[in-house]
Formats: C-alpha cells, sequence, structure tokens
C-alpha cells in the first residue's frame, strides 16, 4: 500500500472547483490534503477566482478563468514555494481557496426590532419595521478574505448574511429614526431611503472587499400601537370630511351622533327621554344646516322656505349618503320640503 501511494503521490493531479453549490461563497480545495502532486494543473473556471495562501499569508489571487500548469508557469508565488518544496512535498503547506465572483442575488433582510420616533406631523410615538432584498458580488477577494473569511475551510452565503445583518440593519435604523417620515409618507419615499442607504453604506462595505447593488425596501410595517393611533386618526378625518360636505362643523356631528345612540336606547324612561330630546336636538341641527321655515326671519331676509329647494334637496342627499342621517330620516325631511315646493 505504501509504495502503491508513493506512485499515485506522483502522478499529475488537477485543481479546480467542481461543484461548488448555490451557497458557496469561498471553498478550500483538500482532494490530497494540503499538498500539491507534481505537474499538477490548476482550472479557475467562469465566475471564479482562486487565492493561494502560503505559511498563512495570501500570496497570489488569480481573478480570471484560466489554466495553469503549476510545474512549469510564471507565476512569482510558485517560484517562492519551490525553493521549500521537493517534488511539491514539503512541511511548508499552501493552501488554495476558490472563491465565486458571480453577483449573488435577492438576499433578503429586514429590522430585527422596532425604529422608534416620533410622528413629525401627527406627533404620537412611531414604531416602525422595514424588510427588503439586495444584491452582493465580491470585489476585492483578498480583503474579503482578510477581513470577513477569516481563513475557514470554507464560507457560505448564511454566513455572509449575518454579518450583513450587523452591518445594514444599525445604520438603516438611525437613517429612519432621524428622517422621521411621517406614517403616511413612508412607502412614497422607499426608493428614496433606498438610494440614500446605498450611497452611505457604499465605503462601508468596501472596506470589507464586496459591493451591495440592488438594495431596496420592499415595504414596511408598524407595530400594533401605531396602527390603533393611525386608525383613529383615520376615522375622525373621514367623519370631519363628511362633516364639511353635509355643511356642519365636527361638534355638531359629534353631537348628532350622541343624540342617535341614545335615541336608539330602549331600555327605560331615560332612554325615551333622550329620544325626544334627541328628535328635537335633530330638528334644531336641520334647521340651523338648511333653514326652519316656522323659525321668524329678520327683515328683509329671504324666507325659508322660498330658499333654493335644490340646494336643500342636495345638502340632504349628501347627508343621507355619508351616514349622519337615517333612510328614514332621509325619506321624511324629503316629503317636508317637497310639499312646500
Amino acid at each position: 500500500m505504501n509504495l502503491i501511494d508513493n506512485i499515485r503521490r506522483q502522478l499529475r493531479s488537477v485543481i479546480e472547483w467542481t461543484d461548488p453549490g448555490t451557497n458557496a461563497l469561498f471553498h478550500q480545495w483538500s482532494d490530497n490534503g494540503d499538498e500539491i502532486k507534481n505537474a499538477s494543473k490548476l482550472i479557475v473556471g467562469p465566475g471564479q477566482g482562486c487565492i493561494f495562501v502560503y505559511e498563512g499569508k495570501v500570496q497570489s489571487v488569480l481573478s480570471e478563468e484560466c489554466l495553469v500548469n503549476l510545474q512549469t508557469d510564471n507565476i512569482p508565488f510558485w517560484t517562492t514555494v519551490k525553493k521549500f518544496m521537493q517534488f511539491f512535498e514539503s512541511e511548508h503547506k499552501v493552501g488554495i481557496y476558490f472563491f465565486r465572483k458571480t453577483k449573488i442575488l435577492d438576499q433578503k433582510w429586514g429590522t430585527t426590532s422596532l425604529i422608534k420616533y416620533d410622528d413629525p406631523k401627527y406627533h404620537f410615538p412611531v414604531g416602525l419595521r422595514a424588510y427588503g432584498n439586495y444584491s452582493f458580488r465580491i470585489t476585492d477577494p483578498h480583503g474579503f478574505f482578510v477581513n470577513v473569511v477569516g481563513g475557514g475551510s470554507s464560507y457560505w452565503v448564511e454566513d455572509f448574511r449575518a454579518v450583513m445583518n450587523t452591518r445594514l440593519i444599525q445604520p438603516l435604523s438611525d437613517y429612519l429614526a432621524e428622517a422621521k417620515f411621517s406614517y403616511a409618507e413612508i412607502d412614497a419615499h422607499r426608493e428614496e431611503v433606498a438610494s440614500d442607504m446605498a450611497q452611505k453604506l457604499g465605503p462601508e462595505f468596501e472596506k470589507l472587499g464586496f459591493e451591495i447593488t440592488d438594495f431596496r425596501i420592499e415595504g414596511t410595517a408598524f407595530d400594533e400601537d401605531t396602527i390603533d393611533r393611525i386608525n383613529r386618526i383615520a376615522d375622525v378625518t373621514a367623519e370631519a370630511r363628511a362633516a364639511q360636505a353635509a355643511g356642519l362643523n365636527y361638534a355638531q356631528i359629534q353631537q348628532l351622533e350622541a343624540m342617535r345612540e341614545a335615541a336608539r336606547n330602549e331600555g327605560g324612561a331615560a332612554g325615551i327621554g333622550m329620544g325626544v330630546g334627541a328628535g328635537m336636538g335633530f330638528g334644531q341641527m336641520m334647521s340651523g344646516a338648511m333653514g326652519d321655515p316656522t323659525r321668524p326671519q329678520p327683515p328683509g331676509a329671504p324666507a325659508a322656505g322660498a330658499a333654493d329647494p335644490l340646494t336643500t334637496l342636495r345638502q340632504l342627499k349628501e347627508m343621507h349618503e355619508t351616514g349622519l342621517i337615517t333612510e328614514e330620516e332621509y325619506t321624511a325631511k324629503k316629503k317636508e320640503i317637497l310639499s312646500r315646493m
């Protein structure tokens, strides 16, 4: 066995990265341990590169696809190695690392905690989350190998993503907290935020030997407390606009809703009394909004009954469509107006 092993060690060997896998970024060649056989050939395939490490230091980087005869081709690194090796066997070992040059696409990111700030428009606390994707590629394999990989035997996309999240999420959170976009504006500024973040983070990532491309913010989400505040503001805003369309102010709308709610309460004399009061209050409000034909008018003022009935009917219809009055109330008031025409 020893004789056969010795013969095999003298045979020509091909050094290449075969079937690297979709998630592999760096891989140490180890088909023959850490020794290189005599007259070996090195193949660097498309989208690959190769790093030579000797006695713990990076000595050479091949960044283009090629075929290299390690025994005869003139590579400065090998001149140094051959001084210590006989038949490419020595206690001075060499490390050969292949790396991926192609762009790694569609990597997901997301904030790990809430980004908190005060909404600049509505002045309430906001809790925001953001998520998106990015692509990256290795631009400085030497720097990436030294600063990120750290000389391990392999390095995967998952390993890079863990490093990426620690360096991406904090600057992004700080940026959004300082920008203080209102909850109604944040989605409209996603492209702007993504562009600013890419420019801000580019120099920092370059120091580590890679670049981020196609950085995107896919969406944002608020915590439940923020959503509750947003919904309350939306409800109030909708009611205020409906009141304005009906010719009432928000206080009158609130009063009308309170009287109607009391009128729906049929339990006991209090409910009956409130129902009567609600009817009177509603009549007064309707009279204030559209004119009361029974109310004495100031001298020279046009009679309420002589007012433009079409305008009055339009106002009445808007109040009905916005839910300020019921179908029965609308029908009765419409009939009353038409009877005076």
